[in-house]
């Protein structure tokens, strides 16, 4: 009995051996069929795209920051140019205002010197009227038309 487990047990091990190699063999077959030529080839292929997309990254940065940096100039030379048209829209509305009291100034002396006028003209001639009105009181019959 122990005969027969020792050669079962050495033919389970020949045999798992046997396997073992077979399948090592089999690897072997596949491995030498790789062709490490092509595979280099294509990496080579990747890895000049992948420079190309590397270069084009650049490129687009660059190109980027090019437009940031036009972009800011514009920008600085607009808020300039908006500064010093806020400034002179300032200082025209202040000459309009000025100018506007002045007009306002000069319209309410001139409407004060007519109605002075027009005061002392009434005045003139409410006077007149009264002297006539009281000449004709007094003396009816002389009052001329």
């Amino acid at each position: 009995m122990i005969l027969v487990t020792a050669l079962s047990t050495l033919g389970g091990g020949l045999w798992a051996g046997f396997e073992f190699y077979a399948d090592y063999m089999s690897m072997k077959e596949i491995i030498n069929s790789i062709d490490t030529d092509a595979i280099d080839a294509r990496n080579a292929v990747i890895e000049t795209k992948l420079d190309q997309a590397i270069d084009y990254t650049r490129d687009i940065k660059s190109g980027l920051k090019d437009d940031i940096i036009r972009i800011e100039q514009v920008t600085e030379k607009t808020s300039n140019r908006m500064k010093v048209v806020q400034d002179d829209i300032d200082e025209r509305l202040r000459e309009v205002s000025n100018i506007s009291r002045e007009t306002e100034k000069d319209v309410r002396d001139s409407l004060q010197e007519l109605e002075d006028r027009v005061d002392s003209k009434m005045d003139k001639i409410d006077s007149e009227l009264r002297d006539t009105l009281q000449k004709v009181l007094d003396n009816p019959l002389s009052w001329e038309k």
